[in-house]
């Protein structure tokens, strides 16, 4: 366990002193929920102000406008969320693909350490780096809020998001090094996660709701572990906004548009239970990391 621990600092260190990967990273976060902000969130809350029309009444259609705004724009921080938690540990899991180009890896094999000390290594510091920028991404959007003079996200929405960024990144900071085990250069790495980066934002029903994808991909996409990770913290982060929005109309109108867009996962009869959600991708992390041993060991005997 110490050399495991050992090599997590490690890893980590590694990450931190490689300024250019750093600063691109943030970078990459902060543009991106920018332009979400900026273009799509518009887009979206045009869509509910006309919804919310369609009831007619005396609503203010001012408060209307600024509630959809508000809705979309914490929709919108969940899946930013979401593809952080991919992207980020694909990036810093590059670092094995790195020790393996320069025989580093192949060294740490021939130690006494065990296998589930290395991959628990690698997972281990990919995870916290992902939980950081996640955090930092959090942190930003409700400087963002504030100073677009929105309500900001209370304390236990903040631990509870917590949770969920750490459940996603482990998930998929151990099929991040699943994936190493297939990739042999830090070229074909690069051009796997900017792959991933690209299909993540559709596969977790970021980019666009479930409800504008043909009813065969949404169905094969409510199987997939984004957009349950995705939907957790849509609840968390919507939760507020949309008693807001749908206040004074009939409750079915915001069980829908939960629905459409993604924030409830509905399978079969009735929508997918946190505990459940939550259940798939903890058991996503933990057989992946013992897929990813066995092969290891597999691979290691075939080579000698």
């Amino acid at each position: 366990m110490k050399a495991a621990l050992y090599l997590v600092k490690r890893n980590i260190l590694i990450f931190i002193r490689d300024r250019g990967t750093v600063i691109s990273s943030i970078l990459s976060m902060l543009i991106t929920l920018g332009l979400m902000f900026l273009f799509l969130g518009d887009m979206h809350s045009r869509d509910i102000i006309y919804a919310l029309e369609q009831f007619g009444g005396n609503r203010d259609a001012a408060a209307d406008s600024a509630n959809a705004e508000y809705l979309i724009s914490m929709w919108t921080l969940a899946g930013i969320l979401l593809s952080n938690t991919v992207t980020v540990t694909m990036t810093a899991m590059g670092s094995i693909i790195e020790d393996e180009v320069s025989m580093r890896l192949a060294s740490l094999y021939v130690t006494p350490v065990k296998r589930i000390g290395i991959a628990f290594g690698y997972v281990f510091s990919a995870w916290s780096i992902a939980v950081s920028m996640c955090m930092i991404t959090l942190a930003a959007s409700q400087v963002w809020l504030a100073a677009a003079g929105q309500t900001l996200l209370g304390w236990e929405a903040c631990l509870q998001l917590l949770g969920m960024i750490m459940l996603n990144a482990f998930a998929y900071a151990a099929t991040a090094y699943l994936l190493t085990l297939f990739v042999h250069s830090v070229g074909a790495w690069n051009g796997l996660l900017t792959i991933v980066g690209t299909l993540v934002g559709f596969v977790g029903a970021i980019y666009l709701p479930v409800s504008v994808l043909p009813e065969t991909v949404a169905d094969i996409l409510r199987r997939l572990p984004f957009l349950h990770g995705a939907a957790m913290m849509r609840v968390v982060c919507t939760k507020e906004a949309v008693e807001k929005t749908f206040a004074g109309i009939p409750a079915e109108a915001a069980e829908i548009f939960r629905e459409k867009m993604g924030i409830t996962v509905v399978l079969g009869d009735g929508p997918v239970p946190f505990t459940v959600q939550a259940g798939y991708l903890l058991a996503l992390g933990v057989l992946t990391i013992a897929a990813a041993v066995v092969i290891s060991r597999r691979k290691s005997l075939q080579d000698r």
